[in-house]
């Protein structure tokens, strides 16, 4: 489970309303009939109009100041493997969301426990993903379209006259070329806005910086975890805890749906990549054989290509040379969104 949480975009180019963050919401509904599409939620109720959405959540900003963030958009991105365990059912997505906003009310450090009820937030689960130039697939696609793009212009040319050199010639290596590009959906050539296979189902979350009383801040973007300081003469606690939010909602995930979480899928696990990739891999390294087997399953399809499955203790050189291409690699995955990392 990986999950974003982005402040509301203030720059020239940005609408200071929710409208145009709704409207890219609402993509996935165009040309569909209305008993097919997905429609906006909250904590209690199922078909929430994308308009009551705006009027909700830009009718809630009290106080805030023009360059304040009015709301934050939270994505949860389920893996596949997540996705297959709940047999990529909308309803129990939908259950989840609904305890996770629990978890995410729960993180903050107030004077008195903020609940789910003191959010004002809004959900819409969309089913489609497409390829972006960042992605792993695209990049390594890149050299193979380029030469098939000059080998096209080159057919062109010889046609006009403008280059010499054979026709059947160049569409026999153009051929050749289209049949090497390395990654394929149904023998075409992975491009940038194709769909991406399989589940793909995920969440956006609109969430008020302001509680359902318009009176006070809760803002996730809080550079705080717990922390109190004087305000007006008195004693304020303020803070959000984003460690907790992330563990206990994918504790939450875990528990919901008897969910065998593996070591690289752990929140931990990321945390622990990012302080020490050494401690990370020999952890990987000394996972019980099925789940180490697991492990680089996963990794493997996020394009991860594990070195070595067994590095010999005693060869400290070795060992150090065999983490930092896993390193490589990882960096690699990571820089294209393709884990959770």
């Amino acid at each position: 489970m990986y999950i974003s949480i982005t402040k509301q975009h203030l720059d020239k180019t940005f609408s200071q309303s929710s409208s145009d963050f709704v409207d890219y919401l609402e993509k996935e509904n165009q040309g569909k009939e209305p008993e097919l599409q997905d429609h906006f939620f909250d904590q209690n109720n199922d078909h929430i109009p994308p308009e009551r959405v705006v009027e909700e959540i830009d009718g809630n900003t009290a106080k805030l100041k023009k360059v304040e963030p009015k709301f934050y958009s939270l994505t949860l991105n389920p893996s596949q493997r997540e996705l297959k365990a709940i047999n990529n059912d909308p309803e129990l997505l939908r259950g989840y969301v609904r305890e996770v906003m629990k978890d995410y009310a729960e993180s903050f450090y107030r004077d008195r426990p903020v609940t789910v009820d003191d959010i004002k937030y809004f959900a819409k689960i969309e089913h489609e993903r497409t390829y972006k130039g960042f992605d792993r697939e695209i990049r390594e696609n890149q050299p193979f379209r380029a030469q098939i793009v000059k080998l096209e212009n080159d057919i062109r040319k010889v046609g006009r006259g403008e280059l010499q050199g054979s026709v059947p010639q160049i569409e026999k290596q153009l051929a050749k070329l289209r049949e090497s590009v390395p990654h394929k959906i149904d023998g075409r050539a992975i491009e940038q806005g194709m769909k991406k296979p399989g589940f793909q189902t995920h969440v956006h979350i609109i969430v008020s910086r302001k509680d359902v009383t318009n009176r006070y801040s809760l803002s996730p973007g809080s550079k705080y975890m717990q922390s109190a300081s004087k305000l007006n003469g008195r004693t304020v606690q303020r803070g959000f805890n984003r460690n907790q939010f992330y563990e206990r909602a994918e504790k939450t995930f875990d528990t919901m749906f008897n969910y065998k979480r593996n070591f690289v899928e752990s929140y931990d696990a990321r945390k622990t990549y990012l302080k020490d990739p050494h401690k990370y891999f020999a952890h990987l390294i000394g996972l019980p054989t099925n789940e180490r087997g697991v492990a680089f399953k996963i990794l493997g399809k996020a394009g991860v290509k594990v070195p070595v499955l067994n590095i010999p203790t005693s060869n400290v050189q070795v060992a150090l040379k065999t983490i930092k291409q896993f390193k490589k690699a990882m960096n690699v995955a990571r820089n294209a969104s393709s884990i959770g990392i």
